[in-house]
């Protein structure tokens, strides 16, 4: 449900929605937000598609619209540990890791903008963060800023992407998402890149989201659900 709470923006908004911790965050931050909010899910192929439940169980909790689009182009680019689930999941120092797949939030995000421009909407909302992050250059403030100037010379529309966590840690994200009454949502978001369910517990993905709920000092409702089933 939407908090009964005065809307900052009396304008409607576009999550682009995984199911996962952050994006399910910025879920919780537009619903006490924006008058309306609509979600778009892109199934790229992604060795971790169990994504995809997460994201349509939330959405339904949530009374949210959403969109899913099929993006199954990413595996013909180039190898990378998220589209090509031979690869064993690696990070080395000093390098990008090899679940980095080049190009994909500026290819979400211009997507995303194409289906809000059909709706009337020009508030698009991103969960990237530059502060624990596994240094994805695609999820950088900078990054963003100039997309968004991109998007809006190349729709002919001023486009405004939110990204509310970019400076926050993941204790940080689970604070606001305390404050959010998300709690209930995340117990169903998806982070692991493996794909399981119980999550893996050793992957990057599983790795950032257990410190960031145990700097908050507080369990992962995923994890309570999952020793619950």
């Amino acid at each position: 449900m939407q908090p009964k709470t005065q809307k900052i923006f009396s304008r409607n908004a576009l999550l682009v929605f995984s199911g996962g911790q952050d994006s399910t965050t910025c879920l919780h931050w537009a619903l006490h937000n924006f008058k309306n909010v609509q979600a778009i899910f892109f199934n790229y192929g992604q060795r971790h598609a169990i994504e995809q439940t997460s994201a349509v169980k939330i959405a339904e909790l949530n009374n949210i619209p959403l969109k899913i689009i099929a993006l199954d182009f990413f595996s013909q680019i180039g190898s990378n540990a998220l589209t090509d689930s031979t690869l064993e999941i690696e990070s080395k120092a000093g390098e990008l890791p090899n679940t980095f797949v080049p190009g994909r939030n500026l290819i979400f995000i211009s997507c995303a903008a194409s289906y809000a421009y059909s709706l009337g909407i020009t508030d698009i909302i991103t969960g990237v963060c530059q502060t624990d992050y596994s240094g994805y250059p695609d999820c950088r403030q900078d990054t963003i800023s100039a997309l968004a100037k991109v998007i809006s010379l190349g729709l002919d529309k001023e486009v405004t992407i939110h990204t509310p966590l970019m400076q926050m840690t993941k204790a940080e994200t689970v604070d606001l998402a305390i404050k959010l009454n998300a709690l209930k949502s995340l117990a169903y978001s998806h982070s692991c890149y493996e794909g399981n369910y119980p999550p893996c517990g050793q992957c990057p993905a599983c790795i950032l989201r257990a410190k960031g709920f145990k700097e908050a000092g507080i369990p992962d409702p995923l994890l309570t659900r999952t020793t619950e089933v």
